[in-house]
């Protein structure tokens, strides 16, 4: 990147810059902003390894919002750099995070394969995950205030279970519903 071209806040065009430059330089752009997202988070990863207890600090180096930069490093832990598509952005990666690693591989290969879109991946992935006759997960939003001791533990909980904050959450409390409903605790 040339310091020239470039300000915190501004990219500084020449006035002759040829159409092929502005091309090669826009494709550039925007893998270094893709790229990003894998550098953050493997850096987030790092320093959870080898700086325990820093975690907070290093999002403070940043200036990000913690729960995107949690985000970026839950997703870099659950893609070895091997198994990380070049052709395809960080949000392909996002949408199939959550899938075993063997299914999730087979998404991220069609996907790079057929030239799908974040979004169309999203719509594949949804499809079959439903099913034809499955009806649709009706979707619920349930709002909670927790202190954020408490946050920060539940989401230490998910990580250790390799899921974000929602999957832990809804696991644990279809857990607590199967408990509360199993033959002979009804009226407990």
């Amino acid at each position: 990147m040339d310091p020239e071209l470039t300000r915190r806040t501004a990219l500084l065009l020449p006035p002759d810059f040829s159409l092929a430059g502005w091309k090669r330089f826009g494709r550039h752009l925007f893998l270094m902003s893709d790229s990003s997202c894998w550098w953050l988070g493997d850096w987030l990863v790092y320093g959870e390894n080898k700086y325990p207890g820093r975690y907070r600090q290093a999002i403070g180096e940043t200036g990000l919002n913690y729960k995107t930069l949690r985000n970026y490093a839950w997703i870099s832990k659950r893609f070895s750099v091997l198994e990380r598509h070049a052709r395809l952005s960080f949000q392909h990666h996002a949408e199939v995070a959550s899938l075993p690693p063997a299914e999730r591989g087979r998404w991220l290969e069609r996907a790079a394969r057929e030239g799908w879109s974040r979004n169309t991946l999203r719509q594949q992935v949804r499809q079959t995950l439903s099913g034809p006759d499955d009806r649709r997960a009706q979707e619920v939003r349930l709002q909670v205030s927790v202190s954020s001791e408490q946050e920060r533990k539940w989401v230490q909980a998910a990580e250790r279970h390799g899921r974000n904050l929602a999957e832990w959450v809804i696991i644990c409390l279809d857990r607590a519903a199967a408990r509360e409903t199993a033959p002979g605790l009804q009226g407990h």
